[in-house]
């Protein structure tokens, strides 16, 4: 790099804090903070949940897939989330929208203390936090290992600078920064897509090289599925993203919920999908090709696209290239840690204290933003460890542990959406999280020691999901826990149309009428979900008192 790309740089970085200065103003409460009020249209939807879904670990992790294995980083990796995403466009997006609109809630598992118990919303909400941090931790070790490429500073220099940036602009804006950066993100990275790959195809042969270098790469590398990722392993990942990408790991559900309808949520998730599925073509195009340009000096080949970038490109491009690496990071650190505070300020401090849940409209914005701070300054201590014995390398990270540990997590939280599975209670929520977090465990450390060869890699991710799916599914067969109060909520979450669902009666929805008298008029003790103590400003009821006032 040369003054013109740190330039570039330094130009990027302070864009981003304006934006997120300029997002203050229309920051006034905690609904505002952590689902925009409602007020997102859904083209800035779909553009920021594509954006929050990826990062750096695109230009290092996936880079080595690709430099290795060729085009099954597409297949086995955006494609089966482009899908899983259109799935989830009227499957799970409008439902996700109604939490916000219909429950009033800001949080995403807000609603699972009526959906379940509070011992079930606690422990979906630390696992998934802890599991956040070093999902998260990962990400600052992707970005800052391209930034020690480029620059040549430490790893934890490179940490530190994108960490503060980052947690500037999400901190003072809330959503609102976290959508427009990423809005000005998108943009930066499509102009330095497009200029990576017109520099590929320019020193491979021009626009023909599109379908004329195939017979140069090595042999497999146009093969669909290859090496530790197999068709088997499409499908479970196919499987895994659906649930993650449609709000399984909260970050991508709060822009279904950032929108004014469920039917904008719907074709907010529809924009999304048609990103994934066209978008990653390009970047991942010079990856492809990176065995003809470059020759990568790591064993997984991490470096091979960073390397690539600085052979091909003039000074100015190639700052603009770097900054697309910190666009994405930026982008999914940043909804990260909105999503992880409002999880912590709305489902977790309130347990803890009983200050929080008397918190003002004040208290709880200052809350949301140190919340967000101490999880964005915990995460980059993980990052600092990312590459030791414990966690290996970053793309065991994302791909093993977030993949294999998101399921148990994200199965109660998103089924518990859906009517079919409505006799699946608090007891089918918690053994199906705590065996399937168990059978993480079990496939991925004894079980694959004592295996010759080690439990291949489909099956590491996939077995965990599995197990809390299939436990989920039978005890709600077996001791059913459907309840009047439940089957309310239900309603009001599934109910057609975007309005409040207010016109919802217990008659149109065949629920006894005794359900209104079980309906607790006032939140549970110790759960800080009344209107007045969580500081939202608009009013509203509680997810419970909602589901009463349907009734």
């Amino acid at each position: 790099m040369n003054s013109l790309d740190w330039t570039v740089l330094i130009a990027y970085f302070g864009v981003m804090i304006a934006i997120g200065l300029w997002s203050h103003k229309r920051v006034d409460n905690v609904s505002d903070f952590f689902t925009a009020g409602g007020k997102m249209p859904w083209w800035l939807s779909g553009i920021s949940h594509h954006m929050s879904g990826y990062s750096a670990v695109m230009f290092t992790g996936y880079a080595g897939i690709a430099y290795l294995y060729g085009v099954t980083s597409f297949v086995t990796w955006s494609l089966p989330i482009a899908i899983g995403i259109g799935i989830g466009a009227k499957l799970f997006a409008p439902r996700l929208n109604r939490l916000r609109s219909r429950l009033h809630v800001a949080s995403p598992l807000e609603y699972l203390k009526n959906r379940y118990d509070l011992k079930t919303q606690q422990a979906l909400a630390w696992s998934g936090l802890l599991l956040k941090i070093v999902d998260v931790g990962a990400k600052w070790a992707a970005i800052a290992t391209l930034l020690s490429v480029f620059t040549g500073i430490s790893l934890n220099q490179g940490i530190l600078i994108t960490g503060v940036i980052t947690g500037i602009y999400c901190t003072v804006g809330g959503l609102w920064a976290d959508a427009l950066t990423e809005l000005g993100q998108f943009v930066i990275q499509l102009f330095a897509g497009i200029a990576m790959l017109v520099a590929v195809m320019g020193k491979l042969g021009g626009f023909s090289a599109l379908w004329t270098v195939w017979d140069k790469l090595p042999d497999g590398h146009a093969e669909p599925t290859a090496g530790p990722y197999t068709v088997t392993f499409l499908l479970a990942f196919l499987f895994i993203k659906t649930f993650e990408y449609n709000g399984g790991m909260w970050n991508q559900a709060q822009r279904y919920m950032a929108t004014s309808s469920a039917r904008e949520a719907t074709r907010s998730a529809r924009l999304s999908a048609i990103l994934w599925l066209v978008w990653p073509l390009v970047l991942f195009f010079p990856m492809w090709c990176a065995p003809l340009l470059v020759k990568a000096q790591k064993p997984d080949a991490s470096d091979s696209y960073a390397l690539m970038t600085e052979q091909l490109l003039p000074h100015g491009l190639l700052g603009l290239v770097i900054v697309g690496f910190f666009s994405h990071t930026m982008a999914m650190c940043s909804s990260d840690a909105n999503a992880i505070s409002a999880v912590f300020t709305r489902d977790i401090a309130p347990v803890l204290s009983r200050a929080a849940r008397d918190w003002s409209v004040r208290a709880g914005l200052v809350a949301a933003r140190l919340s967000t701070i101490s999880f964005l300054a915990l995460s980059m201590a993980i990052a600092t460890q990312v590459s030791s014995p414990t966690f290996k390398d970053i793309i065991t990270v994302v791909i093993k542990w977030v993949a294999g540990l998101m399921g148990p997590i994200a199965i109660p939280f998103m089924l518990g959406l859906l009517k079919t599975f409505r006799r699946s209670g608090p007891t089918a929520a918690i053994v199906s999280w705590a065996m399937g977090l168990l059978a993480f465990w079990l496939v991925n450390y004894p079980i694959n020691w004592s295996v010759d060869g080690g439990v291949p890699l489909q099956y590491q991710v996939s077995v965990p999901l599995a197990v809390s799916l299939v436990l989920y599914i039978a005890i709600g067969f077996l001791k059913p826990e459907d309840t009047p109060e439940r089957d309310v909520l239900l309603a009001r979450i599934n109910g057609q149309g975007d309005g409040d669902g207010s016109g919802l009666t217990a008659a149109s929805l065949r629920v006894p009428a005794q359900a209104q008298a079980k309906t607790p008029a006032r939140a549970e003790p110790g759960d800080g979900t009344t209107a007045r103590e969580r500081g939202d400003g608009d009013g509203a009821g509680d997810a419970g008192s909602g589901a009463g006032s349907g009734t």
